[in-house]
């Protein structure tokens, strides 16, 4: 009964962190043609506009600097360190120069000044601390990702506010980067105690806590990716995140809602302050809410319109988002909040000053996701498919003068695909694709119809010297996965992401083909089993999430024409399941008990969250008596033995070992 992942930034980084995984094989330069498509882009964008750089800067009272903020074991949580390189105003061969302005404007760090009585802490992590002032204590919105950066954060606050108590937390949002570093800026005591409130959109703990269990160990793989977490911080690796700089290495933390937001708009007095909540469900997270502060006349707008066109699906999977009802909660806030907004702030990146310019980035966020979905779902009806459509559409200009709708978090033509697959699935219609054969049969045979790996190479290093990428990277792909030992097709598939990568727009797009192209060379990294899940976390899971992670863990061949029913009894939360295998599926009834049930196992919720954290394990607990078994412990155990154990890494640009 090994532990249950659970995704987080932070969570992954640091275990990477630990595999200290040096790049054997150094990145290599921009080709003539990467320097010539940056070149020509760089002609075409608004170079003139500096307000981006002047709304970054306004309001700073400190700037955080390069210091280490130390984490657990030692080690740092979180150092600009590394980024000095951006210092430099043109952008090198090696990186799309939308995007490496994009990241020296993110590169502003510190505590800031919004206006009377709301503060900001910036880049102490991927996400951004709101510091709102009341009448007796401070009300935090989004306490980062982990408990140092919190309180880092809040510390350099203080060292220039009175040292007022935190009587609220507010959690925008069920992602991590926004409710990660609670205990960082108050205890759960307090909050038990009633000192301090802790208000969060309706859904919030179920969304928080569930969203990354299924698939949070494939989840977790593919954030190496989209975060480039090993790549190297310079010119030629990781410049960006987009939303900010990357994730922090810390404590994760949850401490559940006191008050939740549960009408579509709700006013309430927070310690003095009125805030107008509005839920914005569907769009950037499945529980959110945006916030107006109308005393201070400060739009909160939190992760639904950042200073970048933000994910319609993230790299690292999860469920496709609602390009149309995220344009529409964008044009409900225009409507009520705009014209009575002097500064519209985010939990992300920097903010808007002045009405008509909050009017103007907010109509441009939302005929972004309005324009993205309206055009792939006319090229859609017209019969066009996901990747036909990618190619297609391209943004108008008057949406390309503005810096903010330009995809460096989100990728234009992955965000097309995921509206693609939001409407009609992954499948095209081309019934030739119901059966495909998988990537290795289909890529020997592709390779083998083409005259072999040698007379593919040759014609792909033709390809590559007219800067053809995307084409010589799918080819690449086939014949790395027809043959994996092939050194000559990883190479140039690596060079070919590579050069790709020296060209995306998008930070999280540059990231995925820099660290493939990194595993082609090197191999997939050596990373040493760690625990993923926050304390905090594994004890929020419900126990049917629990049962569920189970299912998904069980190998159904080992259990085909395999029967056993299990009782379950949690004395310390008075709750029964019937857990049931039959037909290589588990199944469970909440609140109920089976009177033919194989075994029925006694313990409590807490001995389980001990396992689920690895700090003790079914047979110690067994030997223990933490928990009892009544009736045949060999099924048990026989259950127990077809439960597989998911890796750390798992080949991304290469097949799997075979086994």
């Amino acid at each position: 009964m090994k532990h249950i992942p659970h995704l987080t930034i932070g969570l992954v980084a640091a275990a990477l962190a630990l595999a200290a995984q040096a790049q054997a094989l150094a990145p290599k330069d921009a080709t003539e043609a990467t320097r010539a498509a940056n070149r020509a882009l760089a002609a075409t964008l608004p170079l003139a506009d500096k307000r981006s750089f002047d709304d970054a800067k306004r309001g700073l009272i400190e700037a955080l600097g390069d210091q280490a903020i130390m984490g657990p074991q030692g080690r740092p949580a979180w150092t600009l360190k590394g980024y000095e390189f951006l210092a430099k105003e043109e952008a090198p061969d090696t990186v799309n120069p939308a995007l490496w302005r994009h990241a020296r404007v993110n590169l502003g760090a510190g505590l800031f000044k919004v206006t009377d009585g709301i503060y900001q802490l910036r880049g102490f992590d991927l996400s951004n601390m709101t510091v709102i002032e009341g009448k007796t204590g401070l009300i935090i919105v989004d306490p980062l990702v982990t408990n140092e950066t919190a309180k880092a954060a809040l510390d350099a606050y203080y060292k220039h506010r009175p040292r007022k108590p935190v009587v609220a937390v507010i959690y925008s949002h069920s992602h991590v980067d926004h409710f990660g570093g609670v205990r960082g800026v108050v205890n759960g005591d307090d909050v038990a105690a009633g000192k301090v409130q802790i208000i969060a959109p309706a859904g919030f703990m179920e969304e928080a806590v569930g969203e990354n269990v299924i698939a949070g160990s494939a989840m977790s793989r593919r954030a190496m990716y989209q975060f480039g977490p090993l790549l190297p911080r310079g010119e030629k690796g990781q410049v960006d995140a987009g939303l900010g700089k990357s994730g922090s290495l810390g404590t994760i933390s949850l401490i559940p809602p006191t008050v939740l937001i549960e009408k579509t708009i709700e006013t309430h007095r927070v310690d003095g302050v009125e805030i107008v909540f509005e839920l914005t469900p569907g769009a950037e997270a499945p529980s959110e809410l945006i916030m107006y502060y109308p005393q201070s006349r400060v739009l909160n707008m939190t992760e639904i319109a950042t200073q970048n066109m933000h994910n319609l699906v993230p790299m690292r999977g999860a469920l496709v988002r609602d390009a149309l009802i995220w344009s529409k909660h964008i044009g409900g806030a225009l409507q009520r909040y705009g014209a009575k907004s002097d500064v519209m702030i985010a939990q992300h990146n920097w903010p808007v000053w002045g009405t008509d310019r909050v009017q103007t980035f907010l109509k441009n966020q939302r005929d972004t996701y309005k324009f993205l979905h309206d055009q792939t779902v006319r090229l859609m009806n017209q019969g066009y498919v996901g990747a036909e459509i990618a190619d297609a559409v391209k943004m108008p200009a008057s949406l390309r003068a503005d810096w903010s709708t330009y995809g460096f978090y989100g990728d234009l033509k992955h965000n097309i695909k995921a509206i693609y697959q939001r409407y009609l699935s992954y499948y095209d219609g081309n019934p030739a694709n119901l059966a495909a054969l998988p990537p290795v049969p289909a890529a020997q045979k592709a390779v083998d119809y083409m005259g072999g790996a040698a007379a593919v190479l040759q014609r792909a290093r033709a390809d590559f010297a007219k800067g053809e990428y995307r084409w010589v990277a799918q080819i690449g792909s086939q014949l790395v996965f027809a043959d994996p030992g092939n050194q000559e097709a990883r190479g140039l598939a690596a060079d070919a992401y590579e050069q790709l990568g020296y060209q995306a727009e998008s930070a999280t797009a540059r990231n995925a083909y820099l660290q493939g192209a990194a595993d082609l060379r090197n191999g997939s990294p050596k990373v040493p089993a760690f625990v993923t899940q926050s304390p905090d976390v594994v004890r929020s899971l419900t126990l049917d999430m629990f049962f569920d992670y189970l299912g998904v863990r069980l190998n159904g061949d080992k259990a085909a024409g395999k029967t056993i029913v299990l009782n379950w009894q949690f004395t310390d939360v008075k709750q029964s399941y019937v857990l049931n295998l039959e037909n290589s599926a588990l199944t469970y009834v909440a609140g109920a008990q089976s009177e033919t049930a194989d075994a029925t196992l006694t313990l409590t919720r807490a001995t389980l969250d001990e396992i689920s954290l690895q700090r003790t394990t079914f047979p110690a607990a067994l030997q223990a008596g933490q928990i009892v078994v009544q009736g045949k412990r060999e099924k048990v155990a026989e259950l127990l033995g077809m439960l597989e154990t998911f890796p750390n890494v798992f080949p991304m640009i290469e097949p799997r070992a075979a086994h």
